[in-house]
């Protein structure tokens, strides 16, 4: 008997035991983070103390930078992945919405970048852009980061049920978004006023959930949690000192509302953590560790309390979430919804996908920013289904409402003197796929730009052009006659071509040309048929032309002007087929002209480019007017016509050129350049010189500065020659045109 008791004694010890732990209540945790732009990187630092401290989240809720932060977490990131990602992003480029100009198109690239001003026209009012950005990049981001759990539609069943706010822009309530596209719904949560477009979602324009509910506290305990763990970021009202800026007043009206239902909101919380950030605001992203300091201290100093919540909680082992994204895929199928002013192929032609290609998620991106740069579409939404047989690209656009945009350039220099460009753009005029372009040039030289384009993507694309171009200029006109004549240069082209692109990098076209070229000189006077003196002017050529053309162009620049990265080719062919000749000698030839550059970046500052160009003439070519004309400086010559710095300009002609330059850029300050270049050149009537190619080569050199601006490059430049005594100064200003 008293063996028995003892061994009652310990099984009832056990037996109660176990009785207590199955009892033992779980405890669900839901975290609430407020929304703060940059300040969100506390977040970050926050999730890394709570798992420190053993709490496992049960619920996450958020409302903007909170969003960003709880969406990613819940659908599976750690604290550490979080850190990795926030720190990897340039978040200026990110939220700006820059996109590589290699994503534009060739038109954009040729015609486009020369305008300091777009104003978009609506209903026949001058209109303003939504916001800084359209959000697209971050869209894309979010797209990547969550592909994992593009399957899932109702953030419930995320690994960690997620809610966040957005904020009704016609109705100005809160929408509760826990169901639908994730990266859509954290976007919309995060599109802080000025910053980032609206986010259309069910026929709902939605923007920052900050302006009604920043802190959604009753959401998340509305999921089913227990206990309540905020993390507020939120400074507090600024005073009148500190509002110095556009975006800390927004952010403060934004904030009226905001702090005002922030005290009861608090007593519904069972933890509060709010670190002090009063020294940094939305946009200091580049306080990245400074933040996130501030937000472990706060952490740390309840981590006795975080303990205590942990150990509340049964913990299981944690089911693995499979986070591995798929490198390569098979697209099998591509769907594309939303589209109506611009057809299928357009779409695939600027996305440059296929079906039973092998891609991945990088250039599934690419893609979508080539489409994106087209200035189309407010937004591109795709997700990508993977399959057993194959991968399906599912691709939502949502075309601009908003076609028809007043452009304004504005540039000088010292051939054309002051230009001011107009330009009125429409698009989807007469049908899909279209646009019209017409610029006016009003200054010393009125000239003027017209181009329609009918792009059809894979398809053969179609296209007409218009151009006047006059400017007048002293030249050495003449090898015989040593003196400068004033010389007035006037141009009408016109042209109907067809163009096909392939892989985006080669424009290949070819169509027909009318050209009309009038040049003359009221310094000089000529002499009537009849062997009378002429009166007023003496023409060169007064003549029009029918030709064929060809070309070939490449353009993977990083930028159009002072460039750091990237080639260029542009192959020219034109053939002069007949014409109307005054002179009744015309005999037709024809003239293939090329250009090749290439340009790399050492250091991050020294940018070394080279430029190479050629031209030959086919079969003879006895009118004057139409000889390679080599001599001066600009980005704006047309025809004939060749810059050679530390020469006039115009100065030396033939039939044939080689022109070769080596620029050599330093960028001493941000966009702010040294420049040195040396270019050689030799013209005459014979491309290759019966082999003597070097014999006759003249020399220029030129030093001088160079400002990246928002008006365009500016720069100041002094050139001269080895081979004369003159020297020259050039100043330029604005975009060229």
């Amino acid at each position: 008997m008293k063996r028995i008791l003892p061994i009652i004694f310990i099984f009832s010890m056990a037996f109660s035991f176990s009785q207590e732990v199955v009892e033992k209540k779980d405890i669900k945790v839901g975290l609430v983070l407020s929304g703060g732009g940059a300040k969100g990187f506390a977040h970050v630092a926050v999730l890394k103390v709570l798992e420190e401290a053993g709490v496992r989240i049960d619920f996450i809720g958020g409302t903007s930078m909170g969003a960003i932060v709880g969406g990613l977490y819940a659908s599976g990131y750690s604290a550490n992945q979080l850190d990795s990602i926030i720190r990897l992003t340039n978040f200026n480029k990110i939220l700006t919405g820059d996109l590589p100009r290699k994503s534009k198109s060739f038109y954009e690239k040729e015609s486009g970048e020369k305008y300091i001003l777009t104003v978009p026209i609506k209903k026949g009012k001058l209109g303003m852009p939504t916001a800084l950005s359209n959000g697209q990049n971050v869209l894309n981001l979010l797209t990547q980061l969550t592909q994992h759990v593009n399957n899932i539609s109702d953030f419930r069943e995320l690994p960690i049920p997620f809610v966040c706010i957005a904020t009704n822009l016609e109705t100005g309530q809160q929408e509760v978004l826990n169901k639908g596209f994730l990266p859509e719904a954290i976007l919309a949560s995060g599109a802080f006023p000025t910053l980032l477009a609206p986010v259309e979602i069910d026929g709902k324009l939605l923007t920052d959930g900050g302006i009604v509910n920043n802190f959604p506290v009753e959401e998340v305990k509305a999921l089913g949690a227990d206990v309540i763990i905020g993390v507020d970021i939120q400074g507090g009202l600024e005073g009148k000192e500190k509002l110095n800026s556009a975006v800390k007043i927004l952010n403060q009206i934004v904030g009226f509302q905001m702090y005002k239902s922030m005290e009861h909101k608090y007593d519904s919380l069972d933890l509060i953590i709010k670190p002090n950030l009063k020294l940094y605001n939305v946009v200091s992203f580049d306080k990245v560790n400074e933040i996130m300091a501030e937000g472990e201290t706060s952490a740390r100093d309840q981590f006795s309390q975080l303990k205590a919540i942990a150990e509340r909680q049964i913990h299981t082992e944690d089911q693995k979430i499979d986070m591995n994204q798929i490198e390569e895929f098979n697209i099998k199928q591509i769907e594309i919804e939303g589209n109506n002013y611009y057809t299928r192929a357009y779409i695939l032609g600027k996305l440059n996908l296929r079906i039973r290609e092998i891609t991945n998620y990088r250039k599934v991106i690419e893609s979508i920013n080539n489409l994106s740069a087209t200035g189309n579409f407010e937004n591109v939404q795709y997700q990508i289904k993977h399959e057993n047989d194959g991968s399906i690209v599912k691709l939502k656009v949502k075309e601009y409402q908003m076609s028809k945009f007043l452009k304004l350039g504005a540039h000088y220099d010292d051939l054309y003197n002051t230009g001011i460009l107009l330009n009125a753009t429409a698009k989807h005029i007469l049908t899909k796929n279209d646009l019209l372009s017409a610029d006016l040039i009003l200054g010393d030289n009125l000239r003027y730009n017209f181009d329609y384009f009918i792009d059809n993507g894979f398809y053969w694309s179609f296209g007409v052009k218009s151009r006047y171009n006059n400017f007048n200029a002293n030249v050495k006109f003449d090898k015989a006659n040593p003196n400068k004549i004033n010389l007035n240069y006037e141009d009408l082209t016109n042209q109907i071509y067809l163009q096909t692109v392939f892989s985006r990098k080669f424009a290949i076209g070819a169509g027909g040309e009318f050209k009309r070229i009038k040049v003359y000189s009221e310094t000089i006077s000529g002499f009537e048929n009849n062997g009378e003196p002429a009166s007023g002017r003496l023409y060169f050529d007064k003549s029009n032309y029918l030709n064929l053309i060809a070309y070939l162009k490449i353009d993977t620049y990083d930028k159009k002007y002072f460039q750091k990265e990237g080639a260029y080719l542009d192959v020219d062919f034109r053939w002069y087929l007949s014409s109307s000749d005054f002179n009744n000698n015309f005999v037709s030839f024809s003239q293939l002209k090329g250009k090749i550059g290439y340009a790399h970046t050492f250091f991050d500052k020294l940018t070394a480019h080279f430029i190479s160009e050629g031209g030959m003439t086919i079969g003879e070519n006895i009118n004057r007017a139409l000889d390679y004309n080599v001599g001066g400086y600009g980005e704006n010559f047309i025809n004939t016509f060749i810059p050679l710095n530390g020469y006039d300009f115009g100065v030396l002609n033939g039939n044939s050129f080689l022109h070769t330059t080596f620029k050599f850029r330093y960028e001493f300050l941000a966009k702010n350049y040294f420049q040195a270049t040396a270019n050689y050149a030799r013209v005459g009537s014979d491309l290759f010189n019966d082999g003597r190619i070097f014999e006759g080569t003249k020399s220029g050199y030129m030093l001088g500065y160079g400002l990246d601006s928002f008006l365009g490059p500016i720069e100041f430049n002094y050139s001269w020659s080895p081979d004369h005594k003159e020297d020259y100064w050039y100043f330029n200003v604005g975009y060229w045109f």
